[in-house]
């Protein structure tokens, strides 16, 4: 079936700005709509980066409109806004976590994915949580008043602390070390792709079939 991808990441901003304006449960929200995001569609580091800005862009724009709508904003903005930051990056580690799987549940038969595939998911992974980060201090130097404030504290404490996805990416990339070091001619190569074992492990955590990644910091 072929997705128009406009029109996906189109409904992803507007869906995450709605998660937003409403209030609810924004943390489970913002991370079930970007897991499900990366499981609809072919995952490079291009449509990645698509998706975490057009998840930014609903979160700017939703918390915008629940400012206007609440009477303690500064609180509430602050809450809903790292909220919502939060289930982008645990959705991305989550990413990071079926890559993981994939390659480990490879491992596990005794088969193993090209050195081609797993060298190009390195570099791919390698480059996310800085993906993640950029994407957070661009939003935050676009965004205006509170929620610019709100958004550059995020965005540093995310670089002084580490990010979820941070830490889930030295796992997965030690996993794809070994893997690239394994030997080779006693493996069978498997008969899928990386990429379509990593999305079918994403549609697990998008679904709540498989439970993922939960945020280290939530208190």
């Amino acid at each position: 079936m072929h997705h128009d991808s406009t029109t996906d990441i189109e409904t992803l901003t507007a869906d995450i700005r709605e998660a937003l304006a409403s209030g609810e449960h924004v943390q489970e929200t913002v991370h079930r709509l970007t897991l499900k995001a990366m499981h609809a569609r072919h995952v490079d580091p291009d449509s990645l980066r698509r998706i975490i800005t057009a998840v930014m862009q609903g979160v700017h724009d939703g918390a915008t409109q629940h400012l206007l709508h609440t009477a303690n904003q500064a609180q509430a903005a602050k809450t809903q806004i790292t909220a919502a930051i939060a289930g982008l990056d645990t959705a991305l580690a989550g990413f990071a976590q079926a890559s993981k799987l994939a390659i480990e549940e490879a491992a596990g038969q005794a088969r193993k994915y090209s050195d081609t595939e797993l060298s190009r998911t390195r570099s791919d992974l390698e480059g996310l949580e800085n993906l993640f980060l950029d994407t957070l201090h661009h939003t935050a130097s676009t965004a205006q008043g509170l929620i610019a404030d709100i958004l550059h504290d995020l965005g540093k404490h995310a670089r002084n602390n580490g990010t979820a996805v941070g830490f889930q990416l030295k796992e997965t990339l030690a996993t794809l070390a070994q893997q690239v070091a394994a030997v080779g001619h006693a493996q069978l190569e498997t008969g899928v792709t990386l990429a379509q074992k990593t999305a079918e492990f994403v549609g697990k955590f998008a679904s709540g079939v498989l439970s993922g990644i939960k945020d280290r910091n939530h208190h």
